[in-house]
């Protein structure tokens, strides 16, 4: 499965994502700083799954209908930052989507998640991120969640792996980094969280209109059958595996 995320900048590069779908043969679209109102219903070959309806920054996810069917979506509100509660960016930070892989039959959740922005601390977007799991849990019991989108955590990222692993969550960076605006803050603002579901590799796109680099995750089932475990590597293992080694074929 082959999945972007991208933050498109408070709708500055929505014309690009049309392009994008047709020359990387995508799987799923998640979409974060959306205008809702201005989507259209399908991107190239892929549909509008749902979209948030409160939001001034708004969440998107598209699927492809020929491969995977999305048949229940749910947006969720999360812990609010002070910022939140005064520019009133973002009712909703977390839009999930349980989704059917039409070629196995098989189920998984996918999500787009916008955490808070960096005025806020990094223990509230670690509050953000373990409840956005456990909603995710709610939504689909014992499936496989792939959750991408803007975290807005360049610092700390080990530490922040090492708690995931601890609930059974992968964290996966991409080859290089997705923000750099600011030459004192910038780094991995956008990667991917997971359980269950293999990641063979995160790409940065290059820059576009946005302030923020896409990234393009590609994943897997674990193979049926075969005593698997799925560990929680750590940012600078995933870099090498995304660098080191051609990863194996996604679905």
């Amino acid at each position: 499965m082959r999945t972007l995320s991208y933050n498109v900048e408070k709708d500055k590069a929505s014309g690009e994502l049309t392009e994008l779908v047709d020359r990387l043969d995508l799987d799923v679209v998640c979409l974060q700083e959306v205008d809702a109102t201005l989507l259209p219903a399908s991107l190239g070959p892929l549909e509008l799954a749902d979209k948030t309806h409160r939001n001034r920054l708004g969440l998107a996810i598209y699927t492809h209908p020929e491969r995977y069917r999305a048949h229940e979506t749910h947006a969720f509100a999360l812990k609010k930052s002070l910022h939140d509660m005064i520019a009133l960016p973002a009712a909703e930070r977390l839009l999930a989507s349980r989704v059917t892989e039409l070629a196995t039959g098989r189920e998984l959740i996918v999500a787009s998640f916008h955490a808070a922005p960096l005025t806020a601390l990094n223990s509230l977007r670690r509050k953000q991120i373990a409840s956005a799991h456990r909603l995710l849990e709610q939504l689909g019991p014992g499936l496989p969640h792939l959750m991408v989108g803007d975290y807005n955590y360049p610092l700390f990222q080990h530490a922040l792996s090492r708690l995931l692993s601890d609930t059974g969550y992968d964290l996966a960076l991409s080859d290089t980094r997705t923000y750099t605006r600011y030459k004192v803050v910038r780094g991995h603002f956008d990667f991917a969280t997971s359980t269950k579901l293999s990641i063979d590799e995160v790409t940065t796109l290059p820059q576009g209109a946005s302030d923020h680099m896409a990234i393009v995750v590609s994943s897997h089932f674990p193979d049926e059958g075969a005593e698997r475990v799925i560990r929680a590597a750590t940012p600078r293992a995933r870099r090498r595996s995304a660098d080191g080694s051609r990863p194996p074929s996604a679905l």
